[in-house]
């Protein structure tokens, strides 16, 4: 493995016989650990496959392009499956034209139209079965996903109400974070095989840095049967409250939202460890498996391309390749895989969570939350628009064609209204007059001038009581851009 030698400021291999390098005082490991962190991804070839930045614009065979990959793609996944169905129809297929007899070709005939009978009807609800599977398993990945424990909120929290920047204080929130990672380490060492490969045993983790020598003794002289992940959230929480009373969490209200945002950051450490005890049901999963295997058994031998010659229905041409079969192996085995996939995404596949990643950024992140961000403020001086009230942002030459779309306000901002819509509802038996509302703002004091100059002015009066009162309607015509007229009414009251 390649480790970062700080003196040198280069790569060099690890030396053997040592799985970490000692720790140094303090800080809780050395740079040359924090090496191995920084270039684990470089090196690791089991990368999550991303292409989100080349389908973010839509364009002509935008998609196809994502065909020709090969990691993380279906063609990876399946091609041992696509291999063994083509073989064993292959031998079918030599077995039926140049070993059996004519009589024994006969009987095969029968068996494989009898066959091709239940695999071109529903008789195996391949399509339900294997659907309802893929989304329930979709919907469970996903679950997980959101379910990982982030330690930002907490960070954020920790940083803002544990108050001291003297060593006691910087001591304190480091700790604090220490405890909330050392938890999600624990836990993900007991659901994803890859974090429990880099920590095989406690005492790995205690090299990482996570955990001190006292702690680990702790931790271990408290007897359960059951998982004990939530241990460093409880020295989190008597933590909390002995620096309440130290006065470096100011008040109550703070270290209830410290309680809140720990048992947040609890409740998904705690629902991962449920994920990875409850699965899906095992007969489900058998049932989806059998039904998808056995559909294919059947068309190994009902998809034959029967001798023409005898005139069978739909057995007209001799192929020797089954294109559409093929292509229904390949569908739906591949829908298959994905549920197989999804199902849990804690383990070494190419698109499975890079859960080492994650808990070397939570580590990075949250101690530089609590420690180099606390109270490391720039000066507070003038904004650069402060002498100016109104202003705008400039734009790059490639995004400055976006100036010129208009602002949207409203799908009802340039709504045409009647006059009656701006006739005030009055009750039957309130005296008085009708009232009209003019138009406000820009659109109406803006169509005063132009149609002062007969852009075409049309009155009607309205009839009151005892009044007459002059309505005017204001069209204001304007020439779009194709040469179309469009008219833009505004209504005042004279």
């Amino acid at each position: 493995m390649l480790i970062y030698d700080s003196a040198t400021q280069r790569f060099k291999l690890r030396p053997r016989g040592r799985t970490f390098l000692p720790r140094t005082a303090g800080s809780g490991y050395t740079p040359a650990f924090i090496g191995i962190f920084s270039c684990y991804n470089t090196i690791n070839p089991d990368m999550t496959v991303s292409y989100t930045l080349e389908v973010a614009d839509a364009r002509f065979c935008g998609f196809s392009k994502l065909l020709f990959r090969w990691k993380g793609s279906i063609y990876r996944l399946l091609y041992k499956e696509v291999l063994v169905f083509c073989g064993v129809y292959l031998f079918f297929s030599v077995f039926y034209r140049f070993i059996l007899t004519p009589k024994q070709q006969d009987l095969f005939e029968r068996i494989a139209l009898y066959c091709d009978q239940f695999t071109n009807t529903n008789f195996i609800p391949v399509l339900f079965v294997l659907g309802f599977y893929v989304t329930l398993a979709f919907n469970r990945w996903w679950g997980q996903y959101t379910s990982f424990p982030l330690p930002d909120n907490l960070m954020m929290v920790v940083s803002g109400n544990v108050h001291g920047t003297d060593e006691r204080g910087r001591l304190l929130r480091r700790t604090l974070m220490r405890y909330a990672n050392l938890s999600s380490v624990l836990i993900l060492r007991s659901i994803s095989t890859r974090v429990h490969k880099r920590f095989p045993t406690l005492e790995h983790i205690v090299e990482a840095g996570f955990m001190t020598t006292h702690e680990l003794k702790r931790f271990e002289s408290l007897h359960s049967d059951f998982n004990k992940y939530w241990m460093p959230l409880t020295w989190f929480s008597n933590l909390a409250s002995t620096a309440r009373e130290e006065g470096r969490v100011r008040d109550d209200i703070a270290l209830g939202l410290l309680m809140d945002e720990l048992n947040k950051y609890r409740g998904k450490c705690s629902l991962l460890f449920h994920y990875d005890w409850i699965s899906i049901p095992l007969v489900y999963t058998q049932v989806v498996t059998l039904s998808v295997y056995s559909y294919f058994a059947f068309c190994v031998i009902g998809r034959q391309f029967l001798n023409p010659e005898k005139g069978y229905k739909d057995h007209k041409l001799d192929l020797y390749v089954p294109v559409f079969t093929l292509l229904q192996f390949f569908f739906y085995t591949g829908w298959l895989k994905v549920g197989e996939l999804i199902i849990n995404p804690f383990g070494e596949d190419d698109d499975d969570f890079e859960t080492n990643q994650l808990i070397d950024r939570n580590i990075q992140v949250s101690m530089l939350a609590v420690d180099d961000m606390y109270q490391n403020l720039a000066p507070i001086v003038k904004d650069k628009h402060w002498a100016q009230r109104h202003f705008s942002i400039p734009y790059t030459v490639s995004t400055a064609a976006e100036t010129l779309k208009p602002a949207f306000k409203g799908s009802t901002f340039d709504m045409r209204m009647s006059a009656e819509d701006l006739e005030i509802h009055q009750p039957a038996d309130t005296p008085g007059k009708k009232q009209y509302i003019p138009l406000k703002g820009s659109l109406g004091a803006g169509l005063d001038s132009p149609l002062q100059r007969g852009n075409g002015i049309l009155r009607d009066e309205v009839h009151t009581d005892r009044r007459v009162s002059h309505l005017k309607y204001y069209s204001a015509v304007r020439v779009h851009p194709r040469g179309t007229r469009q008219e833009n009414k505004g209504r005042t009251v004279v």
